[in-house]
């Protein structure tokens, strides 16, 4: 997209060139609605090289649903993604609970590390995984993506506010998707923090194929056909039970899977 600008704060769109990828959720669910059916699509933001999750360990805890929802809408749209566990310095070194996340989704074939803007663990990781191109920080409210980008990026000047009291879960600061040249022809998306996600546009068929660790097996199920949820003869079901596709990671398709499932009836 061409934008000129008018020098009064305005301007004027020019063109608008093709999307190479997009990255998109459903809108979410109004409740009290009891509405089934196709949700409509909210688009976060186009033409994607990088995607990084922000996710935390503590203050608000862990969420690896959330993280396998968004890496599936990364997967499905083709974007590079890298996984953050931030605020590092609410546990021990060498924590077992991060120990384990860290080794599943390495095992799975994701890049993941820890950070922390009090030790300034990991910055310079991080720093160096900010390449050309559009990078997009995504994450649940109050995990200190906002933070992150302004210690980064100190121009940014991005709103941070405190967890809440009462729910324990973040607050919204970003409430829409922000686009900043941070030069050397490197931009930054700031995003609205989430408390729940569904990626737009899957299909039962496809969503085993946004989950690497399944590529291996999927092929060798006893049907062509198979969900990998109840049918007899499935490789993937079989891989889960032989510890070499992760229990919590197998849940969330299954949950993923449901979802789906629910709105075509």
């Amino acid at each position: 997209m061409e934008f000129d600008d008018n020098g009064d704060g305005s301007g004027v769109i020019t063109s608008i060139e093709e999307r190479k990828n997009q990255l998109s959720r459903k809108f979410p669910k109004i409740k009290g609605s009891g509405r089934r059916g196709e949700r409509l699509e909210q688009v976060i933001a186009a033409n994607i090289d990088r995607l990084f999750i922000i996710t935390s360990i503590l203050d608000p805890g862990f969420n690896n649903r959330i993280v396998d929802r968004i890496l599936v809408a990364g997967e499905s749209s083709g974007i590079e993604t890298v996984i953050i566990m931030n605020k590092e310095d609410l546990v021990e070194p060498d924590d077992d609970f991060v120990r384990y996340w860290k080794g599943v989704y390495q095992e799975a074939g994701y890049k993941i590390f820890t950070t922390s803007i009090v030790s300034d663990t990991g910055l310079d990781d991080l720093t160096s995984l900010i390449s050309e191109g559009t990078n997009l920080f995504w994450g649940p409210s109050g995990v200190g993506k906002s933070s992150l980008l302004n210690i980064l990026f100190p121009g940014l000047n991005f709103k941070t506010a405190e967890i809440s009291n009462y729910s324990s879960k973040g607050k919204h600061t970003t409430v829409t998707s922000v686009l900043s040249d941070v030069g050397d022809n490197k931009f930054i998306v700031d995003t609205p923090g989430i408390r729940e996600i569904d990626p737009y546009g899957l299909t039962e068929e496809d969503l085993c194929h946004y989950f690497r660790e399944f590529i291996p097996f999927i092929h060798d199920c006893r049907f062509n056909t198979c969900t990998h949820n109840h049918e007899p003869g499935c490789r993937v079901a079989e891989a889960v039970e032989d510890g070499d596709i992760s229990v919590e990671r197998y849940e969330s398709y299954l949950s993923m899977l449901e979802t789906i499932e629910d709105e075509l009836f």
